[in-house]
């Protein structure tokens, strides 16, 4: 009975969205989105043969593994910073959380605005100070489009992963800390083999969350990239969007097959990360 209210919720949020998207992914639908009949597995094989497929996994790949590598190691330097005695740390902990309290629709506006080819406050402090000759664009050039969006996910993802961390070194009890000093093992050494193996489980929580967030980051990915026609530097997320929305076909039952694959990739990349670190701790 005490159960009951939270199996309710997670039957009503969780698995009944996810049965009728899966009933989705084999509907046949017209333009306008009214199901006209079954389509079996046939949405499933059209997504696998769609032209932009790989090169949206391909997106999503590089869009993940960098924002949350460089995530987790700029975090973790700045948690580091942040939990030494310094004038005006509660200040600086404050202002780092910003990003992440924002929203990330504003957030990603924001930088349109600065990333802007003729007015964007980046490229006037680029070219006021010689670094550049001519503007960069950043938003439409596909070279700069995927590095343009890593800079902005990094940026919100930061701040949750540094409080993350700053609870982990909190947690390492000084004793050790002073054994280690005492032993005579320098400040690299005391980081290496003390600070991060107490560390892991941090890390880990960290890592998985952030390649969960990552992964589902439509606001990011669709509000910088929505100048640019075609799927050239879209992710999976906004790839299954534009199938249903935006693209000629706009097909219901593609962009929900897509949805399914969306969710078996994930699980698949936190069961892999998840097996890899446990086999690591256990030949460790």
């Amino acid at each position: 009975m005490w159960l009951s209210p939270a199996l309710a919720l997670i039957f009503g949020v969780v698995l009944y969205p996810a049965v009728k998207l899966f009933q989705a992914s084999r509907g046949d639908y017209s333009i306008t989105g009214l199901r006209i009949g079954d389509a079996g597995w046939s949405n499933y094989a059209d997504v696998l043969d769609h032209r932009a497929l790989w090169t949206v996994l391909s997106n999503t790949g590089v869009w993940v593994v960098a924002v949350v590598t460089l995530t987790i190691l700029i975090s973790l330097a700045l948690a580091q910073l942040l939990v030494q005695e310094f004038p005006g740390r509660r200040f600086v902990r404050w202002s780092i959380i910003v990003p992440w309290a924002a929203s990330l629709i504003i957030t990603s506006q924001l930088f349109v605005l600065l990333y802007d080819y003729n007015y964007g406050m980046i490229n006037h402090v680029l070219t006021s100070v010689g670094l550049l000759d001519t503007p960069i664009d950043f938003l439409g050039d596909d070279a700069w489009t995927m590095p343009a969006m890593i800079a902005v996910g990094i940026l919100v993802s930061v701040p949750f992963t540094v409080f993350v961390f700053i609870a982990g070194l909190n947690a390492i009890p000084g004793e050790m800390m002073e054994a280690a000093r005492v032993d005579g093992a320098s400040a690299w050494q005391r980081y290496r083999l003390v600070t991060l193996p107490l560390m892991k489980s941090a890390m880990l929580v960290a890592a998985v969350l952030n390649v969960i967030y990552v992964f589902n980051s439509f606001p990011i990915v669709y509000t910088l990239n929505d100048r640019n026609p075609g799927f050239s530097t879209d992710t999976s997320i906004t790839f299954m969007y534009k199938l249903a929305f935006e693209s000629q076909a706009k097909d219901v039952g593609m962009s929900a097959a897509m949805g399914i694959m969306n969710v078996l990739l994930i699980l698949v990349a936190i069961a892999v990360y998840l097996k890899v670190v446990n086999w690591r701790e256990e030949t460790s």
